[in-house]
């Protein structure tokens, strides 16, 4: 197996609403924010872990095949299931996440061939902010309602970053000799995304982002996919 080329992918994320991905609470202040998102220790700012990213896409797209298990999928999985094309593309987009000893699956399957970075936020971004004087998140009001009396409890202010905010994106992809086209079926995992919520509270309204490629070709080609076909 020879490492043939690696392929760097690279644009925006583009919150379509407000993302929460949580942080350390670790000082909760009376009035305060009960749930902070995570942000860089040096400059405060927000921004999306590339753990965020890879586990979420993995997750979508181990739905999409049927085969999603309590832990991510692995090379016992792949031996003893009967959709071995797709589970093979899950464990060569993202790696085996069990024992690396056998020696036989890591010749067939290799190393995990993306590599997802953290995603700071975009300079588009923070220029806008800084001239409007704006903050980088919000605080949003959450209550229980009891469904008889209709009164509201259990009041939270939860962080989030607004809806607007542009982030730095940058995915590699590693293709290795007689690899099929795993860049269609990144792209796939990335439309199941935009499809679905990136960090908590989906259900709620929350994490609903769009990809934006700095490659045209490669925004048409990712316009185009219909991961559900």
């Amino acid at each position: 197996m020879k490492l043939e080329q690696i392929e760097v992918l690279t644009g925006k994320i583009i919150l379509e609403t407000g993302l929460h991905i949580g942080g350390s609470d670790a000082e909760i202040k009376i009035g305060g924010i009960d749930n902070e998102v995570i942000k860089n220790p040096l400059n405060g700012e927000p921004y999306i872990p590339g753990s965020s990213l890879k586990g979420k896409i993995r997750s979508l797209m181990e739905w999409k095949t049927g085969e999603v298990k309590e832990q991510p999928l692995s090379f016992k999985d792949y031996k003893h299931t009967d959709n071995k094309d797709a589970v093979k593309v899950i464990l060569q987009l993202f790696g085996n996440a069990g024992d690396n000893k056998d020696d036989a699956m890591v010749k067939e399957i290799g190393h995990s061939r993306l590599a997802f970075w953290d995603c700071a936020l975009s300079q588009e971004t923070r220029d806008l902010f800084k001239q409007r004087h704006l903050s980088y998140t919000e605080s949003k009001a959450e209550n229980t309602i009891n469904r008889i009396s209709g009164t509201a409890a259990n009041p939270r202010n939860t962080e989030r970053v607004p809806a607007g905010v542009k982030f730095d994106f940058k995915i590699s992809l590693k293709k290795f000799t007689g690899d099929t086209d795993l860049q269609t079926e990144l792209l796939k995992g990335l439309k199941l995304l935009e499809l679905d919520s990136l960090g908590g509270s989906g259900s709620r309204g929350y994490g609903k982002v769009k990809f934006q490629f700095d490659n045209n070709e490669l925004q048409e080609k990712f316009n185009q996919i219909k991961p559900f076909e």
